[in-house]
């Protein structure tokens, strides 16, 4: 006699359609909340509709996607999920910015393990939040859940930005020459890059996540989830008023690897590191992985997210500028004509 087979189900097999109906509902509201006049149709078509701004003669779109990285290991250790959908807008929005493009939209992509509605809709009213704050709209989505790939609990988050620009405004640093002054916008903290060993010391010096150590105001799991600063607030009215000859964001690879991604061959960069103040985090971090400055400036923003590149001429007006909008900024280094990167003072 033959034994029957269990009927098997999509549900049953881990994946749960009305759940992911239920997050869509949950979200709908902070994603509709981003739109802006360019948005065409609603939450849940197959694709974004999005229509471009008039009155440029020769517009050109910037791309730019990222994820998150293994940041997102501490936000599900805390099971604190509202701020790290920032960090995912901020790290393609702040790329396409330092090529002169005003952000249009952005997409996010969630995978999970176990879709549960009110963790996805959590983490997508944060990038949601973050998109408004960068004047673009949250165009559309995608979430995945993937039953026996990602443990339960467990997610990753990444996205893409476009924004726009006319194309003889597109900031390539061609023209950037031996003296010009860099000026350093601060980060918010260590925002998304270098986590992976930020998480190999605190495994091995047994860091607590909740206490507050030396020199900071937060606990030490809060410090290290403050989301990536957003800066087309701070740069995007530059845009209008002078000519910054190049944009740096300071990413994966610290200042030694991206500062040149913006130098005409043969520059380099001197960075004075006693010119602006440097958060403790890094400092604490450095002192409990027995970090060498040179690795922590190669991994690390230091303090400084975004550099901005400007002729002497025009350097006090920009400082001027940003500090009548409230902005901090500092005079922290120039350009040079012997095609290093240096990091004085350290």
């Amino acid at each position: 006699m033959s034994q029957s087979k269990e009927a098997l189900t999509y549900a049953a097999a881990g994946v749960n359609i009305d759940a992911g109906n239920r997050a869509v509902e949950l979200m709908k509201a902070s994603v509709q909340a981003t739109y802006t006049d360019g948005v065409l149709g609603d939450v849940g078509g197959f694709g974004g509709l999005f229509r471009l701004p008039q009155g440029l003669r020769e517009p050109v779109l910037v791309a730019g996607t990222d994820g998150v990285g293994t940041k997102l290991r501490l936000a599900i250790m805390q099971n604190r999920h509202d701020t790290i959908g920032q960090d995912c807008v901020a790290m393609s929005v702040n790329d396409v910015l330092v090529q002169g493009a005003t952000p249009l939209f952005f997409l996010d992509y969630i995978a999970v393990g176990e879709l549960q509605p009110e963790q996805v809709a959590t983490i997508v009213s944060g990038v949601a939040a973050a998109c408004r704050e960068a004047g673009c709209a949250l165009l559309g989505g995608e979430t995945a859940e993937m039953a026996g790939f990602y443990a339960a609990g467990d997610y990753d988050l990444a996205g893409f930005a476009v924004g726009i620009v006319e194309r003889e405004r597109i900031i390539t640093g061609e023209t950037i020459a031996a003296g010009d002054v860099i000026i350093g916008l601060p980060s918010s903290g260590v925002h998304s890059n270098g986590y992976s060993l930020v998480r190999r010391i605190i495994t091995r010096e047994n860091l607590d996540l909740a206490r507050v150590y030396p020199g900071m105001d937060l606990p030490l799991g809060e410090e290290l989830l403050k989301p990536t600063r957003l800066y087309p607030k701070a740069v995007l009215p530059l845009l209008e008023k002078f000519t910054l000859k190049g944009l740096v964001h300071i990413t994966g690879g610290g200042f030694y690897d991206n500062i040149p991604r913006i130098l005409p061959q043969g520059l380099g960069a001197r960075i004075d590191a006693d010119s602006y103040p440097v958060p403790a985090i890094f400092e604490s971090l450095a002192s409990w992985g027995n970090v060498a400055q040179h690795e922590m400036y190669r991994t690390f923003n230091m303090g400084l997210g975004m550099l901005l590149i400007v002729s002497p001429a025009e350097a006090e007006g920009v400082l001027a500028d940003l500090a009548a909008r409230g902005e901090t900024a500092y005079r922290v280094g120039e350009v040079t004509a012997d095609g290093e990167i240096v990091i004085a003072g350290l």
